[in-house]
């Protein structure tokens, strides 16, 4: 995720929201209250919203009136509060890349606001970093792999490690006394999609 993160509080008026989107280049913002906490997101699709039906107040025909049936709450707002969508879709700093990515796409959001347990800011991670996530090197999550195994048992060669598209299979002989640790330990590493486990009991 990136930190600090962009956020604007409840009260922010319409065309300060703006600004923000167009200093900082982004398509959308955490709006938070004053305890920090996400309330919603506002997208520069909400604030289009608003500045189409400012302008075009009467738009005719089925299709216009269906158009502002769906934006008529959003031509009536004037804050980041009474603009943004809600409840926001976010996610925690503990989350799997691969939970993020499902709930980013589902929501078909650009951008996820992550939060504590409290539901307060603490970052925001975009498509384009869950994707970079998803396709690292599966040489590079190998490696990751053997080390924290090397560091988990006295004979390492005691298992096989095998990585494809993210997907960790651990083959061999293992101690029942350090598996469950060794791999929720291997799933906790970041990029790892699914650990199939296929040891047998030492």
């Amino acid at each position: 995720m990136r930190v600090p993160a962009v956020s604007v509080p409840g009260d922010m008026p319409f065309v300060e929201v703006a600004r923000t989107l167009a200093r900082e280049q982004l398509s959308a913002v955490p709006v938070v209250d004053a305890g920090d906490h996400v309330i919603g997101v506002v997208s520069e699709s909400d604030l289009l919203a608003k500045a189409a039906v400012m302008t075009e107040p009467r738009r005719h025909g089925p299709v216009g009136r269906l158009w502002q049936h769906r934006l008529y709450d959003k031509s009536h707002g004037d804050t980041a509060a009474t603009l943004m969508t809600f409840p926001p879709v976010t996610v925690h700093p503990a989350e799997r890349v691969s939970d993020a990515a499902w709930a980013a796409a589902h929501a078909r959001l650009r951008r996820l606001p992550v939060t504590d347990h409290r539901g307060r800011l603490v970052g925001v991670v975009s498509r384009r970093d869950l994707l970079r996530a998803l396709i690292r090197d599966d040489a590079e999550i190998r490696a990751e792999v053997d080390s924290l195994i090397g560091r988990h048992l006295a004979d390492p060669r005691a298992l096989r490690i095998t990585v494809a598209n993210g997907v960790v299979t651990v083959t061999g002989r293992l101690d029942k006394a350090v598996a469950p640790e060794l791999l929720a330990a291997v799933r906790d590493i970041h990029d790892v999609i699914q650990v199939q486990d296929d040891t047998v009991e030492d």
